[in-house]
């Protein structure tokens, strides 16, 4: 009877891990493509919304079909560090846990032929009654044990305004190759009892996920205020200005296009060889932090007249056997995955990636990840230049004692200021 017991539990905890290791955005079925999570009239914020509020999260996304797809969708509520809360579906969704997607599109004169679903929350029948953080799975309408996809947003209390600054006089360099956030939280209308155990502050730069970093205790408390300064976990690598390349058109190169060749089925766009930028100096470009935008440069309806091409990128970058680079941004999901990382070709002595992209416009750069590292570095590839512009979303949660849940009581963000 032990030994049975024994299984079930490890039985168990596996199941758990193995949804926990996965609560990213992500895609996984070969078919779909350019998801998007946004905030509704705002390409530029965060995927937050106002919990009772007009504001909606806009998720779209492509199928490579020539018909309708049947799905449909539902909520995971997680806590802080994107695990499944201890809530029970009714307790932070109103009504029945699930909402037909039945907004899409199909494509219109492209050589690959594609059906765009967009998704609005909250809707008639998904609405959410809690803040924090959420997980929007998407499935086929007979098989819902298999997601295609899923993503996060996230819905804010409001009840803590932050506010954030970005500098780079660090408290281990000047100048140089880092940055520093400061945080200070104003609790008075919150109902904090325990400043130093009661919250959790969570900062990311431009969108990543691998070195996003959680901070518990602040520096101090003055009165209302919370303040989280010369904190070594909210020190960054500065970075640099992501990378940018465009095609809009079959017929003409766009930004950093060498050459468009038509191989059936697909236009092929090959990049000009990128190399690393560590040794280069800073060189200030408005870019969009990791973002890319669907465009056809002849279209005014993009979503669904906007063809897919096979992108070609290449690296000119030795061998590092053991460590591995990837490709960062939005149309990656920030995830490290085989779709993401670049691989080294002897015959050509250049790393290599080619992916099926959407037209449009897109931010890019290179992380190296170390043996046995979670996170990427930007200082071997893209250097680490401390001018450069970093955006940073900074979300502060509260669990009041006796609570089964984080609540986000609010966030914001700010970019370096120089």
């Amino acid at each position: 009877m032990n030994k049975h017991f024994t299984l079930i539990i490890l039985l168990i905890a596996a199941i758990f891990r193995t949804f926990a290791a996965d609560t990213m955005t992500g895609i996984y079925d070969d078919r779909i493509r350019s998801l998007q999570v946004r905030l509704a009239g705002d390409d530029f914020a965060p995927p937050v919304i106002q919990l009772n509020s007009a504001d909606r999260i806009q998720v779209d996304f492509d199928c490579l079909d020539e018909d309708r797809r049947y799905l449909r969708c539902s909520l995971v509520h997680c806590n802080a560090n994107w695990q499944p809360s201890q809530l029970v579906e009714s307790e932070y969704v109103d009504g029945f846990n699930e909402s037909t997607i039945d907004n899409y599109d199909f494509s219109r004169a492209t050589t690959v032929h594609y059906v765009h679903y967009s998704i609005t929350l909250p809707n008639e029948q998904l609405q959410m009654t809690k803040s924090g953080n959420y997980l929007l799975k998407v499935y086929d309408e007979d098989d819902p044990s298999e997601t295609l996809l899923q993503c996060r947003f996230c819905v804010s209390e409001g009840t803590i305004p932050l506010a954030v600054s970005a500098a780079s006089q660090t408290d281990i360099d000047y100048n140089k190759s880092h940055q520093q956030l400061t945080v200070i939280a104003d609790v008075e209308h919150a109902g904090v009892q325990d400043p130093f155990n009661d919250l959790l502050v969570t900062a990311s730069q431009n969108g990543r996920l691998d070195n996003e970093v959680s901070v518990r205790q602040p520096l101090r408390v003055q009165g209302s205020r919370v303040i989280y300064e010369h904190i070594p976990a909210l020190i960054f690598d500065a970075g640099n200005e992501y990378r940018r390349m465009e095609f809009v058109s079959d017929t003409y190169p766009g930004m950093r296009v060498d050459n468009i060749e038509y191989f059936a089925p697909y236009y092929h766009y090959k990049l000009y060889t990128d190399d690393s930028r560590a040794d280069e100096p800073y060189l200030y470009d408005s870019t969009q932090h990791g973002r890319y935008f669907i465009r056809e440069y002849n279209s005014s309806q993009s979503d669904i007249e906007a063809d897919y091409g096979v992108v070609h990128f290449t690296l000119d970058y030795p061998d590092t056997p053991g460590a591995m680079i990837f490709l960062d941004g939005d149309f990656v999901q920030r995830r490290f995955d085989d779709n993401s990382r670049m691989f080294f070709n002897p015959s050509t002595g250049l790393y290599e990636r080619a992916m099926l992209l959407k037209q449009g416009a897109y931010n890019y750069q290179y992380l190296i990840v170390p043996p046995g590292a979670k996170r990427g570095y930007t200082n071997a590839l893209e250097g680490d230049k401390y001018q450069t512009v970093n955006e940073y979303t900074v979300k502060i949660y509260h669990r009041r004692p006796g609570e089964r849940y984080d609540r986000l009581a609010g966030f914001g963000t700010c970019k370096t200021d120089i």
